[in-house]
């Protein structure tokens, strides 16, 4: 092969890897922001949600950071409760399932006298579940996980 087509070569190569990342770069889009507020329930349901599936994803396993969160989040009369289902259960009480998702998504379902939730959990390309959560206005302390709210929703 001449010098002369080895270089025309490599410009055309070097051509397409650039094309290659301009196109990546396009199509990743615009950045994204994630705002909330600790005086919104919303956002502290979708905190503990994140924090949690983070924490039982992680390698270590130790177990620590997710029971930290649960006694920070959940209001200590029903982490009695959950830990009661968990036993009867043998399933984690929070995903309501002994695997651990891939997404999660929070959603406002609004009530009155407290904040309902409705949590959708992506275990797989298309395996979703649904569940609830409730949580007071007081004291922003989760009272309820289920697949229906308090409110029967």
């Amino acid at each position: 092969m001449s010098s002369k087509t080895r270089a025309v070569l490599t410009a055309g190569v070097v051509a397409v890897a650039l094309g290659l990342g301009v196109t990546a770069q396009a199509s990743a889009g615009a950045p994204r922001s994630v705002a909330g507020s600790p005086a919104d329930n919303i956002t502290r349901i979708a905190d503990f949600y994140g924090a949690y599936i983070d924490a039982e994803s992680d390698p270590d396993g130790s177990g620590h950071l997710s029971t930290a969160l649960r006694a920070y989040y959940i209001d200590p009369t029903y982490l009695k409760k959950l830990k009661a289902w968990e036993n009867r259960e043998h399933a984690d009480g929070v995903l309501r399932a002994q695997n651990t998702p891939l997404k999660w998504k929070v959603t406002d379902n609004g009530t009155a006298d407290y904040t309902e939730a409705a949590i959708t959990l992506t275990w797989s390309r298309n395996v979703t579940t649904k569940l609830v959560v409730d949580m007071t206005r007081s004291t922003h302390k989760i009272i309820h996980i289920g697949t229906k709210g308090l409110g029967g929703k």
